[in-house]
């Protein structure tokens, strides 16, 4: 997948679309990532024993990964990644537009 754990996504396509979040979570199997504040939803959760009081919770859901795009640090749009080798044999993420590391 092209996003990884505590990158900065712009979501592109859906009801978040323009909505910026970190991270949080990737599930590759399933091709989704948990982005923090996006994809809100509300369960309605009945009164059990445990959790004394019912209602409507609000909770975050996974979204499609092909719904989003890493934000550029430098560009502040969204971005296209190059993965770059570097001299001392590493791999480096930057942005396609700009050069810049992500």
């Amino acid at each position: 997948m092209h996003i990884k754990k505590n990158d900065q996504v712009i979501v592109i396509a859906g009801r978040d679309k323009g909505k910026k979040g970190k991270v949080l979570r990737v599930i590759p199997v399933t091709g989704r990532a948990l982005v923090e504040g996006i994809n809100f939803v509300k369960k309605h959760a009945r009164k059990t024993k445990q959790d004394q009081q019912g209602g409507i919770i609000q909770m975050e859901l996974p979204i499609n990964s092909s719904n989003l795009s890493i934000s550029c640090p430098k560009c502040n749009r969204p971005a296209r990644t190059r993965v770059k080798d570097l001299a001392d044999g590493t791999k480096m993420r930057s942005c396609v537009r700009c050069g810049e590391a992500i």
